[in-house]
């Protein structure tokens, strides 16, 4: 197993003296209560039909991560000999946060690094109607297709204004991140879309230039939404999604009925399992007289029926800490679903997660039964092995300007860990984004500031219980 499956979540240091350890996934709310309550969820699910294999299979896996008797690597001191044991991670995706820590910073260094160049780029982000979001979440083919549409068509607005300028002939690119979670791990399919904020042309010497375009208007959003919203039903037409003989079907129910519940609860905000199934999840902090409250739409904001695009951010990554700030955004779009830190548990038993931002009710904590908090996390697990970032335009890999493109500007800079110089298409170093996503410098010796040196990873679990016992007490 390469060294990269490993993840600093539970270390374990041997010195001569002393056995302790670290970062102990266990502890944590959220590994607490699947531990507590996966066995019930299971067993309830499975009455009613059962859960996909990769659903369970992510859960299972999540109780493995970080826990050094399913696995891990050996490290030792050049130095003073100290040893450091590392468990390995489960690199899950939609319910581990470190794992999911760790891929966000990878995701974050590779792109400020290696694909995004030095110029202005431009956040597009797209959010359609609940009953697009159910069948999108289930079929990712058509979650793509759908988001290439409003890809194209974000490239073709570039394309219109820079021809408006005389600028003929000019390409630009973007990376979009399918994001399938809101603020309370409730299932929203949006992407998150970052486009170079102008365009590229050529001259005939094949040399590339940039030329930045002016900030969009609010009613050129409006246009441009109006025809993403026509564009995605055609589309959606076509494939006999809105017939109305098929209004009355469900084939996301016929082939697996209790994970449709799970995605219809969570689009909803309802409750799924528990004892009050389909009723609203309790919200702490709002006020009742209230009711629903609609947020007025601000600059660079449209909504038509469900469909909403705002484009309001925008970042120069030429300017004095531009790059730190795409990194941060990269950061945040490509970031997991939870973090353990918005999480607590009640002295009700029930699962209390912080909202990043209070809701326009003044709703500050959403409370969760522990079933229904599972399934909560049921709806937001991927399918494996199907890509959530996409590259279109220019930054795509089959694009002729790509590899000019990714270096537009890229001179030797200095003062920002993202830029920091590694080979053509290498990744950031394993040890490197364990610092930058946990604050933990793994390959550095507590005892005497040596470094540590990789020496096995052990699968094996009599050797495993063998190092462990020799190890001594792990508190």
């Amino acid at each position: 197993m390469p060294l990269g499956s490993s993840a600093p979540l539970a270390l374990a240091t041997r010195q001569p003296s002393a056995s302790y350890a670290r970062r102990d996934p266990q502890g944590t709310v959220l590994y607490r209560v699947v531990e507590r309550h996966l066995p019930a969820f299971i067993e309830h699910t499975r009455e009613h039909g059962g859960m996909p294999g990769f659903v369970e299979d992510a859960f299972h896996d999540f109780l493995r991560c970080g826990v050094l008797e399913h696995g891990l690597c050996r490290f030792r001191c050049s130095a003073c000999r100290c040893e450091r044991l590392v468990a390995l991670s489960c690199k899950g995706r939609g319910l581990c946060p470190s794992c999911g820590g760790k891929r966000m910073t990878d995701l974050a260094a590779h792109c400020v690094a290696h694909v995004i160049p030095r110029v202005p780029v431009r956040q597009w982000v797209l959010s359609l109607p609940h009953a697009f979001r159910y069948r999108l979440a289930y079929d990712h083919a058509r979650m793509v297709a759908v988001f290439g549409l409003f890809v194209r068509a974000v490239l073709g607005f570039y394309a219109r204004r820079a021809r408006a300028r005389g600028l003929q002939g000019g390409q630009t690119g973007s990376v979009t991140f399918a994001q399938r979670f809101g603020s309370a791990a409730n299932l929203h399919v949006h992407a998150h879309v970052l486009v170079m904020d102008g365009v590229f042309t050529a001259t005939d010497n094949g040399e590339l230039t940039f030329h930045a375009l002016p900030s969009p208007r609010d009613d050129e959003l409006h246009a441009l939404l109006a025809t993403v919203r026509r564009r995605v039903l055609s589309h959606l037409r076509r494939h006999g999604w809105l017939d109305d003989s098929a209004a009355d079907t469900d084939p996301i129910a016929d082939e697996d009925p209790v994970l449709a519940a799970c995605y219809r609860g969570s689009i909803a905000k309802l409750q799924t399992l528990g004892p009050r199934p389909g009723a609203p999840l309790s919200r702490l902090g709002a006020e009742r007289r209230k009711g629903w409250v609609e947020r007025p739409l601000g600059p660079l904001q449209a909504h038509i029926d469900g469909f909403d695009l705002h484009a309001r951010l925008a970042i120069a990554t030429d300017e004095a800490g531009g790059v730190g700030r795409l990194e941060k955004l990269v950061r945040y779009c490509a970031r997991p679903p939870l973090a353990n830190d918005r999480l607590s548990l009640r002295a009700d038993g029930r699962i209390e997660l912080a909202l990043k931002t209070p809701w326009a009710d003044g709703t500050t904590h959403i409370a969760y039964e522990p079933l229904d908090f599972l399934a909560k996390l049921a709806a937001l697990i991927p399918r494996p092995h199907k890509n959530l970032v996409l590259y279109h335009g220019v930054l795509a890999a089959r694009s002729k300007w790509r590899a000019r493109v990714v270096g537009y500007r890229r001179e030797a800079e200095t003062g920002n860990e993202a830029s920091t110089p590694t080979p053509r298409g290498a990744r950031v170093a394993w040890a490197e984004l364990m610092r930058r996503a946990f604050g933990y410098d793994l390959l550095a010796c507590e005892r005497c500031g040596g470094k540590m040196v990789f020496l096995s990873c052990i699968l094996r679990r009599d050797v495993i219980a063998r190092i462990l016992a020799r190890a001594g007490p792990v508190d």
